[in-house]
């Protein structure tokens, strides 16, 4: 289906476009006809998911092809837990379509809207010491090239690709299928409780090597980290799950509409941001429960936000989040989002933020309403100097000459974009930045 462009914008309203023309393509066949279309009238096309990227990665000025309807399953190995989805699924799919087998995805972030093209183009992750993020998952692809030709990455053909497209910005192709290396299905005990910011930070590496999953988060103006460590168990595990009442005091109570006024509040009175912090810390997150896994890593945001996310060497992520704590406290500034911690394995993905080091990831927020320019503009520079590399799909200013040296593999997805896109088909203004033109 074709349509004239209406204004298309991401969930954090951080980014905008009116394109020429929307598409919403059912059959992969569709989606090479777009692109064919797209090349014969020299109009740039791009893919967009649930637009849950805070930058411009998916901002489409010509052609806009929306994924939602190429959804679903193409084909299941069985016996090696191989799945193949069409590009348009969305993660909070995934777990029904994948039980009928008794499978699930190895890890995931705590968002589950984006789609599965979209959540590994930007380089998507959770937590977890010894998992990858979700392009780590990836084992083969299809995408529509520049020319509208198919090209399928896999094993079999064009295995050298495969570090590049998994992972691959949107500048490579229109994804249209995605193939994940599943595991068993499993259950996550769920540990979440707030604990001295002091004691956290001092056995925070140990804590993290410790745990299948241990992530926390800091309300600044407090002395508190609210910590969630998740054990792995097996399906067939007792299930403890949350009741209906905690669960929605808890989820879309607190975590929603408390939490939405709160952040008006603060916006119209930052001096009471300190406070509702503390108040933050007693409500939210005392609490254990057992569950699908799926269930225990994805929780509900429905309040609207910005965020800027950096990936730092492990061993740096300490001394980061110190410099973060005291540049909130220098700069007297009234910060009512938390900060948040995670980790993920070293990979092999060219552009993945945990290419070849063992990373952690400190993501700072601010309320969507309110103007995130000077505080992250001011983290920015603490994770530069951590040698930070920036989520893709977050907030942060830097261009090709500040991202080229942290990547040792950049000079080669460049070479290969070449290749597959010699005529910038699938360009725009952020991609021409982060990427060159």
């Amino acid at each position: 289906m074709t349509r004239p462009g209406a204004t298309w914008r991401n969930w954090a309203r951080s980014a905008a476009v009116r394109p020429q023309r929307m598409e919403f393509p059912r059959t992969v066949g569709a989606v090479a006809r777009a692109v064919t279309a797209a090349r014969e009238r020299g109009m740039p096309i791009k893919a967009v998911g649930a637009g849950h990227s805070f930058t411009g990665i998916a901002v489409a000025p010509g052609a806009l092809l929306d994924l939602t309807d190429l959804s679903g399953v193409v084909s299941v190995d069985a016996e090696r837990a191989r799945v193949t989805f069409l590009a348009g699924t969305r993660l909070h799919q995934i777990p029904k379509l994948l039980a009928p087998y008794g499978l699930a995805m190895a890890n995931l972030g705590d968002i589950d809207r984006q789609s599965i093209s979209g959540a590994i183009s930007t380089g998507t992750h959770g937590t977890g010491v010894r998992f990858g993020g979700l392009s780590t998952q990836v084992v083969g692809v299809a995408l529509v090239a520049g020319d509208g030709e198919m090209l399928r990455v896999n094993e079999h053909e064009n295995a050298d690709m495969l570090p590049a497209v998994a992972l691959g910005l949107g500048a490579l192709g229109i994804l249209v299928e995605v193939t994940l290396q599943c595991v068993p299905a499993f259950l996550l005990s769920a540990v979440e409780k707030p604990e001295p910011l002091d004691e956290v930070r001092a056995s925070l590496h140990r804590r993290a090597a410790e745990a299948d999953h241990f992530e926390f988060y800091w309300f600044p103006h407090t002395d508190s980290a609210m910590t969630k460590t998740n054990t792995r168990l097996p399906e067939s595990a007792p299930r403890k799950p949350l009741g209906v009442i905690g669960g929605w005091v808890d989820d879309t109570l607190v975590g929603g509409a408390l939490h939405q006024a709160a952040c008006g509040i603060a916006k119209a009175v930052p001096a009471s941001v300190p406070a509702i912090a503390q108040a933050s810390v007693r409500l939210w997150g005392d609490r254990a429960f057992t569950d699908a896994s799926h269930k225990v890593f994805a929780t509900s945001r429905s309040v609207r936000f910005r965020e800027m996310e950096y990936a730092l060497p492990a061993s740096a992520v300490g001394a980061a989040f110190d410099r973060l704590r005291g540049l909130i406290d220098d700069e007297g500034w009234r910060v009512s989002f938390p900060v948040e911690v995670r980790f993920a394995a070293a990979d092999d993905r060219w552009l993945s933020t945990a290419y070849d080091r063992d990373t952690a990831y400190i993501a700072v927020h601010r309320y969507w309403r309110e103007d995130p320019s000077e505080y992250f503009e001011a983290v920015e520079q603490i994770m530069l100097a951590h040698d930070g590399r920036p989520h893709w799909g977050k907030m942060h200013t830097l261009g090709v000459a500040d991202l080229g040296p942290r990547y040792p593999r950049f000079a080669d997805f460049v070479a290969l974009r070449d290749r597959l896109d010699p005529d910038r088909l699938f360009g725009n203004r952020y991609l021409t930045r982060v990427l060159g033109e």
